[in-house]
């Protein structure tokens, strides 16, 4: 039979490829090829010859650990992964050890990490249902795809993707899908080990559709399950699919089969499944099989999807000419945008931004985003009103108390194309969505991350509030922006830079407290991540360097040194990242080598030891008191900053 022919091709070509390598997880790869042969043989569209289709559907393997599965149906079905790039599975150049974004052709985002997979899958589905509601026409759904995901016992463990569940949810996201390969296994032996609630009821609770299906090797069975969730256009489906760990392996439903090679064990799975066929030698009824299925089909969907759109843009052009801005996604921000911004008073820069914000959503249609129950707090908030279950046109997504999950989804709406997606939250709080950050990161992906509350003047919240490490942490991420502006024309610069990026996240952390405007900001200087603000006099005695709310400090600091001789340099560095990227002779010339640096950070000093060994920043955490308070005990005043800076020798 043609159908286990074709399912056995996806287990043997991920068994290979992994006991080529002598490393990774065959037991998903045995257990759930049923369930992926089931969806992408009747279900998936997509065109392998145009991968960015924007209409295609997206499947993503939240349990990335299970790669080589992905591999072998995206070679079976023609994407530009050879037998070659199979049999050098896990070695660089080649078929990475989790899907890379990016790097292999049908891998619609990076995944591994468990939860943050099916957390970008709601935020693919989001963005689907965004740009269905503004651009579909009685007679012409140009948008109109679903989302598949499969996930593992691992995936709904992690808090981020329970977070990301509750919230798909509640928003009644009706083409997400999600298949779930329930082995009852995980890493350590029995998932009853560490779980023991009931899946049905927790996902009904939370408005999900669910089915049950007791046999995972009935490909049929789960065929016609998601025939069954298709058409539920209310709310997210979950097929729970039970199925056998290593099925068919000697010690197949164990967790000895989740992470380790077959090895010399295939010759009894080959027996086993009845599978005659050398090490990566697929028959050709079986490449036939996938091309008319799944190629074929998907090649189809894609030209009726041409001539639907060609029947679309002729009938409205506007929305067309819209729709491909949207899709091109090249912001180009004019800075006389914003030169009704006031600068003549002090200004928290968490006010400036959600000003700045508000003109750039007024403009740009495709920008959004929401805060993590912050809103008036961070000014991170989209137009439009609120995304809801029953208005998708809103760009406000209020994404609850749910950092962990509001960093992966709003990558998944990044990831998706078509929209620019920020979130907001405190900047302490960006620990909890670290993991969605780095991982923007790998991508290569521009979601923007705006964050406010920056140092130890939140004041009276105390220490808990109070970001200490958070910068280090972030500036340490490889491919992350990050970004923390003085003023207005800084914060300015900051989102015309985030907003513009192709290629790299943006992070942009803002202050709580006002902060003085200068005219000698500007955003040239932040597109070199460091520049002067603060020119000496006459000669150069020395350099105070600064980013955020500090630059104020190093100003009038500055003054009072002046007042005893000595003569001082501000550098304004907003953005290491962008520093670290111009020429020696510019970096040279800002900071010049053999003259005494003082960096001023209310924060770890780690960041800036690259720069000079002389740093004025926090060791400890911080305190509970009226904001001012805390930076004045803190030492943290023009009066001790100078002194400081005199004390060097």
């Amino acid at each position: 039979m043609i159908q286990e022919k074709a399912i056995n091709a996806i287990r043997f070509l991920g068994v290979d490829a992994i006991n080529e390598a002598n490393s990774g997880h065959p037991g998903i790869v045995l257990g759930a090829a049923p369930m992926a042969e089931a969806l992408f043989a009747n279900h998936v569209r997509v065109d392998v010859k145009a991968p960015h289709w924007i209409n295609r559907d997206r499947f993503i393997l939240s349990a990335g650990h299970g790669s080589a599965m992905l591999y072998a149906i995206n070679h079976l079905i023609g994407y530009n992964i050879t037998i070659e790039n199979l049999k050098n599975f896990r070695k660089i150049g080649n078929t990475p050890g989790h899907p890379e974004y990016g790097h292999t052709e049908g891998v619609e985002t990076t995944s591994g990490p468990l939860g943050q997979g099916i957390s970008n899958a709601v935020g693919m589905a989001i963005a689907e249902a965004h740009l269905s509601a503004r651009f579909n026409k009685p007679g012409f759904n140009v948008v109109d795809h679903f989302t598949y995901t499969i996930v593992g016992d691992g995936d709904l463990q992690e808090g981020v993707a329970l977070e990301a569940i509750s919230l798909a949810g509640h928003l009644g996201l009706g083409k997400l899908i999600v298949l779930f390969d329930s082995n009852d296994i995980q890493l350590d032996g029995p998932v009853s080990l560490a779980y023991s609630e009931k899946h049905r009821g927790k996902f009904e609770a939370q408005n999900w559709h669910y089915t049950f299906i007791e046999d995972g090797m009935n490909a049929d069975a789960i065929n016609k399950a998601i025939i069954e969730a298709k058409k539920v256009t209310d709310k997210p489906s979950i097929i729970e699919i039970k199925t056998t760990i290593g099925f068919g392996a000697t010690k197949a439903g164990t967790s000895s089969v989740h992470g380790s090679p077959l090895g010399a064990d295939v010759a009894n799975l080959r027996k086993n499944l009845n599978w005659n066929n050398e090490p990566f030698v697929i028959d050709q009824d079986v490449y036939d099989f996938y091309h008319e299925n799944v190629t074929k089909r998907g090649l189809n969907a894609h030209q009726e999807w041409n001539k639907l759109y060609a029947e679309y843009s002729e009938k409205y052009p506007e929305d067309a000419k819209l729709f491909e801005t949207f899709i091109k996604n090249d912001l180009k921000i004019e800075l006389n945008e914003f030169d009704k911004l006031d600068q003549t008073k002090p200004s928290a820069t968490r006010n400036v931004s959600g000003n700045v914000l508000s003109v750039l959503s007024s403009k740009y249609l495709n920008l959004i985003g929401g805060s993590a129950d912050l809103t008036s707090s961070t000014k991170a908030k989209g137009a439009d009103g609120n995304f809801e279950a029953n208005n998708h046109l809103g760009r406000n997504i209020n994404y609850g108390v749910r950092e962990h999950a509001m960093g992966a989804i709003a990558n998944g709406i990044t990831l998706h194309g078509g929209l620019k997606s920020f979130t907001g939250a405190f900047f302490v709080f960006s620990d909890y969505m670290k993991p969605a950050i780095r991982l923007a990161a790998i991508m290569n992906i521009p979601t923007i991350f705006v964050f406010s509350h920056d140092s130890i003047a939140v004041g009276e919240d105390g220490p808990t509030h109070q970001p200490i490490e958070q910068l280090v942490g972030l500036r340490a991420i490889p491919n992350l922006n990050v970004i923390r502006p003085a003023d207005t024309n800084e914060t300015v610069a900051a989102w015309k830079i985030a907003v513009e990026s192709k290629n790299t996240p943006t992070t942009i952390i803002l202050t709580r407290q006002n902060v003085e405007n200068y005219p000698t900001t500007n955003y040239d200087g932040v597109t070199k991540g460091a520049y002067i603000v603060g020119k000496e006099n006459e000669k150069l005695d020395g350099v105070l360097l600064a980013a955020g709310s500090e630059v104020e400090l190093a100003m009038k600091t500055k003054e009072l040194l002046l007042k005893e001789n000595i003569d001082v340099r501000v550098v304004s560095m907003p953005s290491s990242f962008l520093f670290d990227k111009q020429s020696e002779e510019y970096k040279n010339n800002v900071l010049p080598k053999g003259v005494k640096t003082v960096a001023i950070e209310m924060a770890s000093p780690m960041s800036w030891y690259k720069y000079t060994p002389n740093v004025y920043g926090i060791e400890t955490f911080g305190l509970s008191d009226n904001g001012d308070k805390v930076v004045e005990v803190m030492g943290f005043t023009p009066n001790k900053v100078k002194e400081f800076y005199k004390n060097l020798k």
